[in-house]
């Protein structure tokens, strides 16, 4: 039997000093270098990161499982970009290789003014600094685009059906020229497929995590202009936004669970930026989580929003989806209502779903199969 699995990967990218290392650190605790020089990171710094899920730690209450497994997503580290990287200027090529293995991007701004802490451009501005990474984006999608149209418009001397496709990448080429994204051009879902074949770097949905410091937060985040500019970028391009306070999050990330509990309730907050982070970009790629739970094992398991249940159970092992036969379903708060499977299903609570049943985010499953 072939077990499927498939981790999500998003990259944090940022300019050199704006806090991408720190951040990270506190997400993955790895402990990158992080030094006040432009390329302390060269090779990317991976770290496999638990999903915090209220739910599933509920289940373990319940169930007392052997085995907890929470669903997880990869955080990739990228090196520090500078203009010119499309270019090769510092470490630019290498930087476009990694960031083009994501699947998603987080994209760390410096909000924060700290004059120990020296910024490549000489000062605080973080619209230009988005500018400066988006445009390096860009212009490699624009070099990949050509050699695309080059090769679409070769092939169309034996396939005259391809001239839709390419009037669509022209298209495309026009709006990287002119400074537009390629997730904000707009396209049919037929062009949408097209786009997703060519791997733009622009394509791919993006965070915006503001780095601020600890007093915006007690000031008050709308008396910081320059988050207030990338929230206005974001909202423009329908992008999210995240503040966060990498510095305080890293000192955070290193208290045990019940010092965490009680830092934060101090500051009186509920949960940490990083744990929010962590949840958004689950939402950003598009992935909910369904639960199996019993004594040997709660877990999630992570999927696309719209998936169907035999490709989920397919998540399980091939087997699965292969001899589907029947999902059966609870909803997480009617089990815990109940505090049993047997009880919800005395109730009428556990529905048997087939093939054409579309999972949501919580479903907890037990799937029916027969090879």
């Amino acid at each position: 039997m072939k077990q499927r699995k498939d981790k999500m990967k998003l990259g944090i990218v940022g300019l050199p000093n704006v806090g991408k290392s720190t951040l990270f650190n506190a997400i993955t605790n790895a402990g990158a270098q992080s030094a006040n020089y432009a390329f302390c990171t060269i090779e990317p710094n991976v770290g496999v990161v638990s999903v915090p899920d209220s739910r599933l730690d509920k289940l373990a209450e319940m169930y007392d499982p052997d085995k907890y497994t929470p669903a997880v997503i990869e955080f990739v580290d990228i090196a520090g970009l500078v203009k010119g990287a499309s270019k090769g200027e510092g470490l630019g090529n290498k930087f476009l290789a990694n960031i083009r293995e994501v699947d998603a991007i987080v994209h760390v701004v410096r909000c924060f003014v700290n004059d120990d802490i020296i910024h490549v451009d000489g000062s605080i501005n973080p619209t230009r600094d988005i500018e400066t990474i988006n445009l390096e984006l860009i212009f490699s999608d624009i070099e990949m685009i050509e050699r695309r149209i080059d090769r679409t418009a070769k092939a169309m001397k034996g396939d005259k059906s391809l001239a839709g496709e390419l009037e669509f990448l022209k298209r495309v080429k026009d709006e990287l020229e002119n400074g537009v994204s390629a997730r904000n051009i707009e396209c049919t879902d037929e062009e949408k497929e097209i786009l997703a074949q060519s791997t733009l770097l622009t394509a791919k949905p993006v965070i915006y995590a503001c780095n601020m410091s600890e007093e915006d937060f007690v000031d008050g985040l709308d008396k910081n202009e320059g988050y207030v500019k990338v929230c206005e970028i974001a909202k423009a391009e329908g992008s999210e936004v995240l503040p966060i306070c990498a510095e305080l999050e890293a000192e955070i990330a290193s208290l045990s669970r019940e010092e965490k509990e009680m830092f934060l309730s101090d500051l009186g907050i509920e949960q940490g930026g990083l744990d929010l982070l962590i949840q958004r970009s689950y939402n950003l790629l598009g992935l909910i989580s369904y639960l199996t739970a019993g004594k040997p094992e709660v877990r999630a398991w992570t999927i696309k929003r719209g998936t169907k249940a035999p490709q989920a159970a397919g998540k399980i092992h091939t087997d699965f989806e292969r001899g589907f036969i029947r999902a059966e379903v609870v909803a997480f708060d009617d089990l815990v209502a109940c505090g049993t499977m047997a009880a919800a299903k005395e109730k009428g609570l556990v529905r048997s779903e087939g093939k054409e049943y579309v999972m949501k985010d919580g479903d907890i499953v037990l799937f029916r199969f027969n090879v």
